[in-house]
């Protein structure tokens, strides 16, 4: 299958590479790794906090979780467009002005969600 497609065997080649450290490098740990268990050992850790609380943790504010929805939101949308600036220069003439026409549409589409959170006040950490 790989005669196929000549291109493909060297990331193959890594793929495997890859796959085989990490398969011994997991059972090295797993053979000659300590197997002491104490009660210490077991107990949840949460950043160096001793949790107080049994059961349900402290809640969080909503502003968080919408904050975090709106920055992975626009980070995946700006990585959207690096392939297509890189892709512009191989275009044709007239493939250049509808692909320059769509993304400046994509742009235009962003800036209207981020005005829309800066006029809701979405933004702001109070």
């Amino acid at each position: 299958m790989l005669a196929l497609v000549p291109g493909y065997v060297p990331i193959a080649f890594l793929a495997l590479v890859c796959l085989t450290i990490g398969g011994v490098a997991l059972f090295l740990s797993s053979v000659l790794g300590p197997k002491r268990r104490t009660k210490v050992k077991e107990m949840p850790y949460e950043c160096g906090v001793d949790p107080i609380q049994q059961g349900a943790r402290e809640r969080y504010s909503i502003h968080f979780y919408l904050v975090a929805i709106l920055f992975i939101l626009f980070d995946l949308e700006a990585v959207f467009l690096f392939p297509w600036a890189v892709g512009f220069r191989e275009m044709g003439g007239d493939a250049r002005v509808v692909v320059l026409v769509v993304v400046l549409g994509f742009i235009a589409a962003l800036g209207a969600g981020l005005f829309y959170e800066w006029k809701r006040r979405g933004l702001e950490w109070d």
